[in-house]
């Protein structure tokens, strides 16, 4: 591979994520205005969010195989083009109906997206390099919810709503371009069928269950509806687990879970999600109901989590290299519970300075927190093995940022009465709650990480070799 498209792919890897984060966060902001455009209720255009969520939970698992069977050339740039597209047909819509269609359809192309990039990251890049190539495209994932409700916010108020989908469109176009001239193609010379089986299984338990959790708290369905397709989804979901164990090629190839490198960042990973991916949708309510911000005033407060993460993504692998992933990731993510726990102070007298100084901290220990996690998870992998370890990590990763939205959504019902929307003071006891509940399960998440041993992953983190006497 030439040393200027090497250079260049984990730029282009990057923008492909950026794509993806912004879309759904500068969705969020429009939903209003696209509410009133397409004459139905604001509570209605939840179907416009999920079905995307739900199409990434079906079409992830799938995307290992895609680029084995077909190479990462190939199917990087067609997500590209299916999301570029579903873009620019979202954006032309007419009737919920058919925007709920084409976000189906960009969510296909986006489940494609983040781990076929990051499967050509780990091909191109030793393992050594890693840490740094990863940390980089790591960032504009953190980047893009931050941006998402300001440039929502501006684009809403001062163009129109569509413009929110077709500002895909020119980032797309260009990635295609760089996709061709610098995007290696990697395959596998024989790729084993695919799992139809366990796509149906885990795709339509994994969707199910995400439904669930995103309908969870309304009055739509009755408890008794929603505990029946709860224990739908996880029937399907244990179908897929035992149809796995006989399967010689099944769709996840569960087995990498005995890495315990593996084990570890990927189930580390998802519980860790789970606390502290509801941030992005409780900090807006605090800062915007609770303390009276407006919408761009709160964006800009939550603006220095990405600062953070761009200004400190060059110390991560020199903080690995010094502490070593097992004293990383435990310390780091009681770091992050003791934070959550800290958003619960802020109240009406809270200085401006100390909310910028906590979202700052929060920021860079949160992307010490992703990088190391996603690194780890390729520590022990086999080159034979990256395009499954994608897929499962990817696989988990999408379903802990759906259920920690959910979680957020769940301590918000339970801590926030129906009356609190319009009284600040509530709102913010009620957040302030919620912030702490999920502040202690990001402290207790931390225990995954103790079955580590302080060598594992030295050949990422480039570690000295840990002497048996320690």
């Amino acid at each position: 591979m030439a040393a200027a498209s090497k250079r260049l792919l984990p730029w282009l890897v990057a923008v492909a994520f950026f794509m993806e984060s912004l879309d759904t966060t500068i969705l969020n902001t429009a939903v209003p205005a696209i509410s009133t455009a397409l004459q139905v209720t604001p509570l209605s255009m939840k179907s416009v969010l999920a079905s995307y969520t739900l199409s990434l939970a079906v079409f992830i698992p799938i995307s290992g195989w895609m680029a084995d069977r077909f190479g990462t050339r190939r199917v990087f740039a067609s997500a590209i083009g299916i999301f570029t597209l579903g873009s620019f047909l979202c954006g032309i819509c007419s009737n919920i109906h058919l925007l709920v269609a084409c976000r189906v359809l960009q969510g296909c192309g986006g489940a494609m997206m983040v781990p076929v990039g990051r499967l050509t990251l780990v091909r191109t890049f030793a393992k050594s390099e890693l840490i740094r190539a990863m940390s980089f495209v790591a960032v504009p994932a953190l980047i893009g919810p931050m941006l998402g409700p300001i440039a929502g916010g501006l684009i809403v108020g001062y163009l129109h709503w569509r413009v929110i989908f077709f500002v895909n469109i020119p980032i797309g176009l260009i990635g295609l371009m760089m996709v061709y001239l610098h995007l290696p193609d990697y395959r596998e010379e024989n790729t084993h069928p695919l799992d139809i089986v366990g796509l149906i299984l885990f795709g339509s338990g994994v969707a199910l269950l995400s439904y669930v959790l995103e309908i969870f708290g309304e009055h739509t369905l009755s408890p008794v509806e929603i505990g029946g397709l709860l224990v739908l989804a996880l029937a399907l979901i244990g179908g897929y687990l035992a149809h796995a164990r006989e399967k010689d090629f099944p769709l996840l190839e569960l087995s990498l879970f005995r890495l315990r490198t593996f084990r570890a960042a990927v189930s580390g990973s998802f519980f860790t999600r789970l606390g502290i991916g509801g941030v992005p949708f409780l900090l807006p309510l605090l800062y915007q109901v609770g303390l009276g911000f407006t919408p761009i005033q709160s964006g800009l407060l939550i603006m220095p989590q990405a600062l953070a993460s761009m200004s400190t993504k060059f110390l991560l692998p020199k903080i690995l290299n010094r502490v070593g992933y097992r004293g990383v990731l435990v310390s780091n993510t009681v770091i992050l519970g003791i934070l959550l726990m800290l958003f619960a102070t802020i109240g009406l007298h809270t200085p401006v300075w100390m909310i910028v100084l906590l979202a700052f901290c929060y920021g860079a220990f949160t992307s010490l927190q992703y990088t190391s996690m996603n690194t780890l998870a390729y520590a022990d992998v086999s080159e034979a093995q990256t395009s499954n370890a994608s897929s499962i990590a990817s696989t988990m990763q999408q379903m802990s940022i759906s259920f920690g939205v959910a979680m957020a959504g769940l301590a918000t019902v339970f801590f926030i009465p129906g009356g609190a929307h319009s009284n600040p003071l509530l709102m913010i006891h009620g957040v302030h709650e919620a912030l702490v509940t999920l502040g202690v399960l990001t402290l207790i998440s931390s225990s995954i990480f103790h079955g580590l041993r302080p060598g594992d992953g030295q050949n990422v983190s480039q570690q000295e070799p840990v002497h048996a006497a320690e």
